[in-house]
């Protein structure tokens, strides 16, 4: 599966914000069907003494059509 033109500087941002990354494509299958999630990220609250989770799906935006671009994005949120 093809990285976003965009994943590794998002990776780098998410790190240096203290992110740790756990995943990448993360494979998530629910019944018979699978997506991947390009990220999955965790950051400790040193407060709380627990943990913070994020899943980042990256987009670019880069097509001809931005309307199409936008709509694939939209599908894949609300998937």
């Amino acid at each position: 599966m093809a990285k976003d033109i965009y994943h590794n500087t998002l990776k780098i941002a998410l790190e240096k914000d203290g992110w740790v990354i756990t995943n990448e494509l993360f494979r998530l299958t629910i019944g018979s069907r699978s997506i991947y999630i390009d990220l999955i990220a965790e950051k400790l609250l040193v407060a709380e003494k627990e943990g913070c989770k994020i899943a980042v799906e990256i987009k670019s935006f880069i097509s001809p059509s931005p309307i199409n671009d936008l709509e694939n994005a939209l599908g894949q949120y609300i998937l």
